[in-house]
């Protein structure tokens, strides 16, 4: 069977290698130009029971471990003065819990993985035509090329351009997200370097949160979580304008804006409505955000490895009969993301709330029997 993967990130990267491992070939297609055409963006935590679990069927544990760094689990989370609300420190050198990776050194290990030629770059798609006999897709993609598959799978992320041929779901606005940059911050900005620590930061007002992040080349990551309004996204592309919006905070912490190599980038972050599902077709599947976009608190990338994984073992299992594996994987993964999702709507509406300073020190703080949950991206 020819599998085609639209989209090269961490979900469709996960598939070909599982895929491969077990002997099934697979070609994902991907927009980008090259594997460093563009800033994967910041780091992220890899639950146990997810993303770690994807990359032990990959047979990429060691791997994961030779480059992650659980000393990024430690976050800080402070108020507008400055105040400490919550220090999570972890474990020295323990990968119990959920250590960080930057974006780019996961999907690098990742490309590592695949054999020459997996990953065809630059081939955006543009349609997916199914085929009126005999089954299977035909591609187009952006500039002329075409291909043909037997089996499509959509790992091409919120905008994805298969999920229209399974569902007309709308996505909706949930979140402003501006972003800035700091580089070889150590030296540039030790004061900064210092604040931020080796891992995350929030500061946490009244429906905002200014974060940031180090990053293992020692870049500091900064973003602003905004609750989506009707501003046009050029109003938060000035940092005077930011600033304004966090008129009173303490110096220390607005100096993150101010210190930004080039100027903000925001974006619309959207999510898919909770409980989403289509009905099966054959030949035709998605995984990640394509299939689930969730408010991004955390799970996002997680989900789509996982996904990757179950697809691929059922795939795996029942290679002459793919739309049996297809429909198997789709009723579990409904029936999994189902509950992140609805957590993952109520974590976001709480961190943009006027009283998200105390929600967000009980969510945070360690029960009797349980240790500290640790934040994600907000």
């Amino acid at each position: 069977m020819r599998i085609a993967i639209a989209g090269g990130g961490l979900g469709g990267l996960t598939l070909a290698r599982i895929l491969h491992r077990h002997g099934i070939g697979a070609v994902v297609y991907e927009r980008e130009a090259g594997r460093s055409a563009r800033s994967q963006g910041g780091m992220l935590d890899l639950h146990p029971e997810s993303g770690q679990q994807a990359l032990a069927d990959a047979g990429l544990a060691g791997r994961f471990r030779s480059q992650a760094r659980p000393e990024g689990e430690e976050h800080r989370i402070l108020d507008p003065a400055g105040r400490t609300l919550v220090h999570h420190r972890p474990q020295p050198g323990t990968f119990s819990g959920r250590p960080e990776i930057d974006r780019g050194a996961l999907r690098d290990l990742l490309l590592d993985s695949l054999p020459a030629g997996t990953v065809r770059w630059r081939h955006q798609l543009i349609t997916a035509t199914p085929r009126r006999a005999g089954g299977g897709f035909d591609l187009t993609f952006d500039g002329g090329h075409s291909a043909g598959c037997d089996i499509l799978i959509g790992a091409d992320g919120a905008r994805s351009a298969v999920r229209s041929l399974l569902t007309d779901a709308p996505l909706s606005y949930v979140v402003t997200l501006v972003e800035l940059s700091i580089s070889d911050a150590d030296q540039r900005h030790p004061d900064l370097a210092e604040l931020v620590g080796p891992g995350n930061l929030w500061c946490v007002g009244v429906n905002q949160i200014l974060a940031a992040q180090r990053l293992g080349d020692g870049t500091v990551r900064v973003g602003i979580s905004l609750r989506a309004a009707d501003r046009h996204l050029d109003t938060y592309r000035d940092k005077r304008a930011l600033l304004a919006l966090f008129d009173g905070w303490a110096p220390h912490l607005t100096a993150l804006i101010e210190a930004g190599d080039g100027p903000p980038t925001p974006r619309r972050i959207e999510a898919m409505p909770t409980g989403t599902r289509w009905a099966h077709q054959p030949g035709i599947t998605l995984i990640g955000d394509a299939a689930h976009l969730m408010p991004p608190v955390g799970e996002g990338a997680n989900q789509a490895m996982l996904d990757a994984a179950e697809l691929a073992a059922e795939l795996a299992t029942n290679p002459t009969d793919p739309d049996s594996a297809i429909r198997t994987y789709e009723e579990a993964m409904f029936t999994r993301t189902h509950p992140i999702a609805e957590m993952s709507a109520r974590v976001q509406a709480m961190m943009l709330s006027p009283t998200a300073a105390d929600d967000i020190v009980r969510f945070f703080a360690p029960r009797p029997t349980e240790p500290a949950l640790e934040p994600s991206w907000p």
